[in-house]
């Protein structure tokens, strides 16, 4: 058998129901992988060994009392992580911030309760920046999240320590959470396929006090049948959810779908965004042999317009910095947040109700108009990201200018956040890289609710040009 971390999260499932591998097997290598080598990519911030192996002890068991080990769920004995936006029961769920680093919940998040109720097994929190706010990693209580294919650069935000476990190899599938591409930017500056779902796919209850419902959860993985098969795991409707997506019929999957052939679709693509950026040459060069790839698979594509207009992008920035405003901090603390945070809460402080409510109409206004604008395509190509991956402090720079670390980040992703508007699928997937070796990646949306269309397109594009097989230098270590 090849090493253990070589394994997707389904052939591990597999290896763990033949009994070729046990789970207490890939749960000690996976921390031993993370005890050596995390220092290299600051992919976590807790690591909940203790509890893994407790897991792990109990799966085996579960596994030798089961009549049927293949009647066992899709991802049984997978190690996994959560993010440590995510509420875990028991376990020290810290924002990325100073100010929660000893704060311990007593509840767990519904898409906590379903991955173990799913057989996986977390190993603890990822990283993530203060609140879930930036499109990088960096904090105050742990080192950067680096993409492990060069550890001078950002691993991307605010699932970066998501991404760096996956990519490092220390688990192959994690799960994150994406506002305004937060787990798309860190899958295309780690190489990885990152799915943002649905609005309403994936509970976020039972405490939700996202008011915006731009932000929805969703997996980061290797592969794109990883990915709907977490999805499978963990798209069940809770009580209580306020938009729930009804589950899909009787007998029918996520992954199935990854196995049929989408037929031949009609893409919209584009690259002027609604805010205005330089596009790396080499992004550039990759959205055209994306392009010419799918044109080869018998997809018809063609050129639109961004379909969020520029207009937009005030009214994002004005609930974005409200739902920055929203997180409880006692006032005499708030002197220990990050510059940026503080920026945001700032901003938010001159906003009254009624313009809160004016940009929160707006952007539903600007959504079914964008929504009406793609319903003659079955999907949409643009990039992820506008540039290459940055260094570590690039968006900070050495004056930390908030104000104009905001900005930076726009430039870099003016791609992504239009969809938390809208609600759709995305999917970044690690289609090329550069002449350099870095990833970039590709970010194709879906129709409204259309997440069982978007991944056997997906898969349709692994299966023609796959990418498992690269590797950072990491992963031999």
């Amino acid at each position: 058998m090849a090493d253990l971390h070589d394994l997707s999260a389904l052939d591990a499932a597999a290896a763990v129901r033949r009994r070729d591998v046990s789970p207490v097997e890939l749960v000690e290598h996976a921390l031993d992988r993370i005890a050596r080598l995390d220092s290299q990519v600051g992919a976590f911030v807790t690591v909940t060994d203790e509890s893994a192996r407790e897991q792990a002890k109990a799966a085996e068991r579960a596994l030798g009392d089961a009549d049927d080990p293949a009647g066992l769920p899709a991802l049984f004995g997978v190690p996994t992580a959560i993010k440590d936006l995510n509420l875990t029961a028991g376990t020290p769920t810290k924002l990325g911030s100073r100010i929660f680093a000893g704060w311990v919940p007593d509840i767990d998040d519904h898409v906590v309760t379903l991955l173990r109720a799913a057989g996986t097994i977390s190993l603890g929190k990822t990283a993530t920046p203060e609140f879930g706010l930036p499109c990088y990693t960096e904090t105050d209580i742990g080192p950067p999240a680096r993409t492990p294919w060069d550890t001078s650069r950002s691993a991307g935000g605010s699932s970066g320590g998501a991404a760096a476990a996956v990519a490092s190899g220390f688990i192959p599938i994690a799960q994150g959470s994406d506002g305004g591409g937060s787990i798309r930017i860190p899958a295309s500056v780690c190489g990885l396929v990152g799915l943002k779902t649905s609005r309403g796919r994936i509970s976020r209850g039972p405490l939700d006090i996202d008011s915006s419902r731009l932000s929805v959860l969703g997996p980061l993985a290797r592969t794109v049948r990883d990915a709907a098969a977490f999805l499978d795991e963990v798209a069940i409707p809770q009580p209580g959810d306020p938009d729930p997506l009804p589950s899909l019929p009787a007998g029918h999957t996520f992954l199935a779908r990854c196995d049929r052939d989408p037929g031949a679709l009609r893409i919209g693509r584009y690259l002027d965004s609604p805010i205005e950026t330089d596009i790396d040459p080499q992004v550039r060069s990759a959205w055209e042999q994306a392009t010419a790839l799918l044109t080869g698979l018998g997809h018809e594509v063609v050129d639109v317009a961004a379909p969020v207009p520029p207009e937009a992008i005030p009214a994002f920035e004005t609930v974005w910095a409200v739902s920055a405003a929203s997180v409880p901090v006692d006032p005499a603390r708030t002197g220990e947040l990050r510059a940026l945070t503080r920026y945001l809460r700032e901003r938010a402080a001159g906003i009254s109700g009624v313009q809160y409510a004016t940009a929160l109409g707006m952007l539903n206004v600007y959504a079914r108009r964008g929504i009406a604008a793609t319903a003659h395509l079955d999907a949409v190509l643009t990039p992820t990201v506008a540039m290459l991956p940055r260094p570590v402090g690039w968006f900070i720079g050495s004056d930390d200018d908030p104000a104009a670390d905001f900005e930076s980040q726009k430039r870099f992703t003016p791609y992504t956040a239009m969809y938390n508007t809208t609600g759709q699928p995305a999917i970044s997937l690690p289609l090329y890289q550069s002449t350099d070796g870095l990833p970039i990646g590709m970010m194709l949306v879906g129709r409204p609710r259309g997440e069982a269309a978007l991944l056997a397109l997906a898969a349709q594009l692994e299966g023609a040009l796959p990418w498992v097989s690269r590797r950072p230098a990491i992963w031999s270590d």
